[in-house]
């Protein structure tokens, strides 16, 4: 098998005081080995619940069936030992907020070296040295290993979490809204360095991110999600220019283009919210918001199938001729 991770048929349920709520519903996904998929959406789609159900983070109220397999080993069946043993070492995490998964009390260089002498059972000089040479790596100097994290501003932080996930040398790297924190400047450094070092590295990168206009540039796949299922799927840079689903319509067109004039003037919105995920409409979930909708839509919920002939393209929608139309 040549994908680092597949997920099939997902779904992630959370249990409330009126009963379980659906935040993934059949989710798959395939990721190959130094490939990058992007993960896009608004804020509820279920995109960080599918991240944190990869390396098994989800709480003990979420209900998980499917598969979830890293190198074709299935997290859910793991024993804790062997989860352990596979965290960071195979597959680590960067999550978007730097400053609540640091250990305030703790020496920055030490969090970073934790991992390398957890799994690689090496001396505490060696794992200095790697500290080093890991900051090195992102940007900051070695003598930043002596700090606490809040004498680091908001990109060193982050610096600070890339290092710490390429630590072990994992084959993939989960990177959940890595830069939401941070300034329009930083953020491009940092995206620029992730996509440097992973493709140094060799490592699969799933990001996740509601900005579908990043991961066309640093992803070569991409995947839409909405209302915990993927609305469409295909290569990043032909869904961001022409997507086959109108809700990947809508988020390209609220970005605006430099030097589109008409798009910087009046961007397209997407009025309302995702649905609430215990009160989901019949039929197609993106019915309510959707320009295009009919009645058919609100029947029965889409399958994802073709949405080009070579293949590659993957969208949820029964009018997809009727956006084409509308372009």
């Amino acid at each position: 098998m040549n994908d680092v991770l597949r997920v099939e048929d997902l779904h992630v349920s959370y249990r409330r005081a009126g009963g379980r709520v659906p935040a993934v519903r059949g989710v798959d996904l395939a990721l190959p080995a130094g490939g990058r998929l992007g993960l896009a959406g608004e804020s509820g789609c279920g995109k960080s619940t599918l991240a944190a159900a990869v390396l098994r983070l989800l709480p003990k109220s979420a209900t998980v069936t499917g598969r979830v397999l890293l190198e074709g080993e299935d997290v859910q069946e793991m024993g804790w030992g062997r989860l352990r043993a596979v965290r960071w070492a195979r597959a680590s995490i960067v999550f978007q907020g730097a400053m609540h998964s640091l250990n305030p009390v703790r020496r920055v260089g030490d969090q970073i070296a934790e991992p390398i002498l957890l799994h690689e059972k090496t001396t505490r000089a060696e794992a200095d040295r790697r500290v080093a040479k890991l900051l090195d790596q992102v940007g900051l100097v070695a003598a930043r290993a002596a700090a606490y994290p809040h004498e680091l501003s908001g990109g060193q932080r982050q610096r600070v979490m890339i290092a710490m996930a390429l630590a072990c040398s994992p084959r993939l790297i989960v990177a959940d809204e890595p830069t939401t924190a941070l300034d329009v400047m930083i953020q491009a450094q940092i995206l620029r360095l992730i996509g440097e070092l992973v493709a140094e590295h060799g490592i699969s990168l799933l990001m996740i991110s509601h900005d579908l206009a990043v991961l066309a540039e640093h992803c070569d796949r991409l995947a839409v999600m909405y209302a915990g299922r993927i609305a469409e799927e295909g290569p990043a840079g032909q869904v961001f220019a022409d997507a086959r689903h109108p809700y990947g319509r809508a988020l390209a067109g609220a970005f605006p283009r430099i030097g589109d004039p008409a798009s910087r003037r009046g961007p397209r919105g997407l009025p309302g919210d995702p649905p609430d995920p215990a009160q989901l409409p019949e039929g197609c979930a993106f019915a309510p918001r959707c320009p295009i909708a009919v009645d058919a839509c609100r029947e029965a919920e889409p399958a994802l199938i073709a949405a080009g002939g070579d293949g590659e393209r993957m969208a949820a929608c029964i009018r997809m001729d009727a956006l084409r139309g509308a372009s």
